[in-house]
C-alpha cells in the first residue's frame, strides 16, 4: 500500500503566483488546497485542486480552513497580496494592508503549527522585492512585505526544533493579472526588463519550482532563507 499523499495548503492559490505553486506542488505529487477570498475565485480553481473560501484577516475563517487537516507538509501563505497605490498614507488603508499581509500570514502560520509539526512540515511565506527595497507610494505594501521576511527568520528560529522549516520567497516581476497594465505598458515594462539581467518577465511556474524545491527533502538543511526569483533584479 502506498503512503497517502502529503497535504499542502497554498492560500490564494486560485490565482496567480499562488496558483502557479499550486500546480507545481500538485505536479510534484502533493494533495492541494488552495483558497480563494470569494466565490468566483473558489469556482475558477482547476478541478485537480481543492479549493475552499478563507479570509485571512478573520480567525474563525483559518480555523474553519484548517480544521479538516491533521497534518500539512506544506503551508504556502499567497493570499491577499494587497497594495492601495498612493493611498496608503491613510491610516486605514495602511492597516488594512498590514493586516491582510502580514499578519494574515501570521494568523495562518499560527494556526497551522501543530500539524505542520506533526508532518515535520515547511512553510513558505511570500516576501517581495519591497522587502529589500523602499516603495515610496506603497509604504504599507513595502513595510507589510519588510515585516513578512522578519517574520519568516523570527518562525524559522523558534519552530524549529519542532521540525518546522521557514522560508519566503520573494518574487520578482511575475506576469500575473496583478501586473498586466506594466506587462502591457511598454516604456514600463521595458524599464522592468532593463533593470532585469534575464531580460524577461518572471512566469507563475517559476515560482512554482523554487516552492517546491524549499517544500522537499532536498532543502531539508534550510530554514529562515528568504530566496529571490526575480531573474537577477535584486542583483543590479
Amino acid at each position: 500500500m502506498s503512503p497517502p499523499a502529503r497535504q499542502a495548503l497554498i492560500t490564494g492559490g486560485t490565482t496567480g503566483i499562488g496558483l502557479g505553486i499550486a500546480t507545481a506542488m500538485a505536479e510534484a505529487g502533493y494533495q492541494v488546497t488552495v483558497t480563494g477570498l470569494t466565490a468566483e475565485q473558489v469556482a475558477s480553481a482547476p478541478g485537480h485542486l481543492s479549493a475552499v473560501r478563507l479570509d485571512v484577516t478573520s480567525a474563525e475563517s483559518v480555523a474553519a480552513v484548517l480544521a479538516p487537516f491533521d497534518q500539512l507538509a506544506a503551508l504556502i501563505n499567497c493570499a491577499g497580496v494587497i497594495f492601495r497605490d498612493n493611498a496608503e498614507y491613510n491610516i486605514e488603508n495602511f492597516q488594512k494592508v498590514i493586516d491582510v499581509n502580514l499578519t494574515g500570514t501570521m494568523r495562518m502560520c499560527v494556526g497551522a503549527r501543530a500539524r505542520l509539526a506533526a508532518a515535520r512540515g515547511a512553510i513558505i511565506n511570500t516576501a517581495s522585492m519591497l522587502s529589500f527595497f523602499g516603495g515610496p507610494s506603497i509604504p504599507a505594501y513595502t513595510a507589510s512585505k519588510g515585516g513578512v521576511a522578519q517574520l519568516t527568520k523570527a518562525l524559522a528560529v523558534a519552530w524549529a526544533a519542532e521540525g518546522i522549516r521557514v522560508n519566503a520567497i520573494a518574487p520578482g516581476w511575475i506576469s500575473t493579472e496583478l501586473t498586466r497594465r506594466l506587462v502591457e505598458d511598454e516604456s514600463r515594462s521595458a524599464a522592468i526588463l532593463q533593470r532585469t539581467p534575464m531580460s524577461r518577465w518572471g512566469e507563475p511556474g517559476d515560482v512554482g519550482g523554487a516552492a517546491v524545491f524549499l517544500c522537499s527533502e532536498a532543502a531539508r538543511f534550510i530554514t529562515g532563507a528568504i530566496l529571490p526569483v526575480d531573474g537577477g533584479y535584486a542583483a543590479m
